[in-house]
């Protein structure tokens, strides 16, 4: 498993760079879509949809509800001489919001879970706020200072990645190694405290080198460092959302279209919740 693991990550990551850093933004904006539309085929399941032709309901409605963020807001005109558009903000902030919800549900989980589970509207809409979001996110730090300077946004991305990427990785050696209290038993089993421990670590860590590589100041260098340890946390509020809602939908993977990963919501679950936190905290404190 762990092989299959780290071979599919090295297949995708350097995708992954190479599409934030080569793709037009336009282009960009349409393969964010696409992973987007593979990620609503996969929540398909876990609203209880058991059927191909409800699958791509969800997946149409999905689609065409970042095209019509699209059309009212064009990843060119996503920033503005006064600063970040004001809807994208209003949707980075939502977002935000939602994922503050999230650990509640988390904390609480399963006492309020009949509500959400007994309406498949609701589940619909928690994919609606879950995936839309991470889109505009996305085109949020890509396109930042992009008139002027063509990669800003793509190190932004990049820096984004690596924290979600080091966190993911210092838990799950964390874990494995030191692993001995659960984190959330009646969400995941299998995550720790000594794994979000060792992921903050991780991230933390990543974040001090960055800093001393640029030679950013002793302010910038803080910042940097609580905002690896804000994105660590709730990349693991993404990992434990999605666990939930699996849970409760009685699947084990979103997927299986990634070896010895699962399904692309099983990638992007973290992104999804830290895109969004990640791209406002830019917006609002800059760096």
């Amino acid at each position: 498993m762990l092989k299959q693991r780290i071979l599919t990550a090295l297949i995708l990551a350097p995708l992954a760079i190479a599409a934030i850093f080569f793709l037009s933004l336009q282009a960009f904006a349409g393969v964010v879509l696409a992973i987007i539309a593979i990620g609503a085929w996969e929540w398909g399941p876990l609203m209880g949809f058991d059927t191909t032709k409800r699958r791509i309901g969800f997946v149409t409605f999905i689609a065409l509800a970042i095209a019509g963020l699209w059309y009212v807001l064009p990843p060119e005109q996503i920033w503005q001489l006064g600063g970040l558009n004001p809807l994208a903000e209003n949707i980075l902030i939502a977002a935000s919001v939602w994922w503050a919800l999230c650990i509640f549900m988390i904390f609480k989980y399963p006492r309020y879970s009949s509500f959400w589970t007994g309406h498949r509207s609701i589940r619909g809409l928690f994919g609606l706020i879950t995936l839309a979001p991470m889109w505009v996110a996305f085109l949020v730090l890509r396109s930042n200072n992009i008139v002027f300077a063509e990669f800003d946004g793509a190190y932004l991305l990049m820096l984004l990645f690596a924290f979600v990427w080091s966190a993911d990785v210092g838990a799950y050696f964390a874990g494995k190694r030191f692993g001995k209290n659960k984190l959330m038993p009646n969400v995941s089993p299998g995550k720790t405290i000594e794994g979000f421990i060792g992921g903050n670590i991780a991230a933390a860590a990543v974040a001090i080198i960055t800093a001393l590589y640029f030679s950013w100041s002793i302010e910038q260098l803080f910042m940097t460092v609580a905002l690896a340890l804000l994105i660590s946390s709730v990349s693991v509020v993404g990992d434990l959302t999605e666990s939930m809602l699996k849970r409760q939908a009685g699947v084990k993977d979103s997927g299986s279209i990634l070896p010895g990963h699962g399904g692309i919501l099983d990638r992007i679950d973290s992104l999804t919740a830290t895109a969004p936190v990640f791209a406002l905290c830019f917006a609002l404190f800059g760096w």
